[in-house]
């Protein structure tokens, strides 16, 4: 899930922003936005690892939300 959050999600968020707002910024494309993600992950900025822990979150979330509402064995 490390790798999606670190490779795939910035690619994905480059795609749909470039559909819903346009161009990233002037002669940039998904690598410049992947480098900025890549280089506040380094950096420790918590949007970064927000962004990047978003996916391994997530699946531990559902993991635990079915654990805990799954029904008891009598």
């Amino acid at each position: 899930m490390l790798a999606v959050g670190l490779f795939v999600l910035p690619l994905a968020i480059y795609a749909v922003g470039r559909q819903l707002i346009g161009e990233y910024a002037t002669d940039s494309g998904a690598l410049a936005l992947a480098e900025h993600v890549w280089t506040d992950f380094l950096s420790l900025r918590p949007t970064a690892w927000i962004l990047v822990l978003g996916p391994y979150v997530t699946i531990q979330l559902g993991r635990y939300v079915r654990r805990v509402w799954r029904p008891k064995e009598l």
